[in-house]
């Protein structure tokens, strides 16, 4: 496979998952599928959107850091004034900007479920239900615990919700983050040994 081949299958995959991880970060500011919580938030002082969540790591991390140089990877593999050694040799610059995109979304991922949801909850040492993340000082130990995901009354089952989506989040950035990698490679090889079309005009 050519360079410039190479690019466009990079630059493909990068645009479905800069895709899923702005969905997958939308709807976390919708849990259970409803909007009141996210109107209601901080209004009386209580959060009730999982603070990881307004981090936006797959919309910004994920998303616009993952498209922006997913356009410019595109565009050095189609006939045009990006696919030449100095367009590959650029692509390898947006490439590490995407690194850091991915970076950012993974640890933002990684956070919202080693922390847990913000929900309205209440066990036996807590009996007055009130808002808060009651996982926070877990370690991500309530993962392996389902029985004590029974403490959030509210959103309905946003432990599962929150689960899903930074799950989702997470793998996504770990592919993100190999593909630019990947793509600093193939546009050092794409600067060095030239492009297909190089090689065609030759």
């Amino acid at each position: 496979m050519c360079t410039g081949k190479c690019s466009k299958v990079v630059a493909i995959s990068l645009y479905v998952l800069a895709l899923v991880s702005v969905i997958c970060n939308i709807i976390l500011f919708f849990p259970d599928f409803k909007t009141e919580f996210v109107s209601e938030d901080g209004k009386d002082g209580q959060p009730r959107i999982t603070p990881e969540v307004k981090y936006m790591g797959g919309l910004i991390g994920g998303g616009v850091m993952i498209l922006i140089p997913a356009i410019h990877i595109h565009l050095t593999s189609t006939k045009g004034c990006c696919n030449n050694r100095c367009g590959m040799f650029l692509s390898i610059g947006f490439a590490a900007v995407g690194v850091l995109g991915a970076i950012y979304s993974l640890v933002v991922s990684g956070l919202g479920l080693a922390n847990g949801p913000v929900c309205f909850w209440s066990n036996t040492d807590n009996l007055v239900p009130q808002w808060g993340a009651p996982f926070a000082n877990s370690s991500g130990a309530y993962l392996s615990d389902k029985d004590i995901w029974d403490w959030c009354h509210l959103p309905d089952n946003v432990v599962e919700f929150n689960l899903g989506l930074f799950c989702t989040l997470l793998i996504a950035a770990c592919l993100q983050g190999i593909l630019c990698l990947i793509q600093m490679v193939n546009g050092l090889f794409g600067c060095i040994c030239g492009t297909c079309k190089d090689d065609n005009d030759d």
